[in-house]
């Protein structure tokens, strides 16, 4: 990817949605599902994602709905890649996290994070980005099952 230098438009973009992700209900989605929600197997995950009685059912799909849609942007050209990966690393985080079960998740919900699995492929930024995040992910995972 040529390097481009970042417009102050795509600067607001990336200040808007840093705004969106405090408020209040938002941080607690985010503090739940980065934090709390490990599921092991797509069933796990699957028993959250559709239920309709579980509090954190909405939680769990609004961050996901919320960092799926920041990389639509990126993708489509409404903010600049490599600023955005700068600034970002929550929608990658969620990636790693569910990569052990991605697989599974997908045979039942294909297009599950395939924009941010679609910025990591085409931005070698955000490949970088992932690779990084995964590797800690993958280490927090190992501590919270050695617990």
């Amino acid at each position: 990817m040529e390097r481009m230098l970042a417009t102050p438009a795509d600067a607001e973009i990336v200040l808007k949605l840093y705004k969106l992700r405090t408020e209040t209900v938002m941080r607690q989605a985010r503090a739940w599902v980065t934090g709390e929600f490990w599921p092991k197997t797509a069933e796990e995950f699957f028993a959250v994602y559709e239920s309709a009685v579980d509090p954190h059912s909405p939680w769990l799909r609004q961050v996901l709905t919320y960092w799926e849609m920041a990389a639509a942007m990126v993708l489509h050209g409404a903010v600049s890649a490599e600023l955005f990966v700068d600034c970002n690393g929550e929608g990658f985080f969620l990636l790693a996290k569910f990569a052990p079960i991605l697989e599974a998740i997908r045979e039942k919900n294909p297009g599950f994070m395939a924009k941010t699995s679609d910025l990591v492929n085409r931005f070698s930024a955000a490949a970088q980005r992932y690779e990084g995040v995964l590797k800690h992910v993958n280490a927090t995972r190992d501590a919270r099952t050695t617990k």
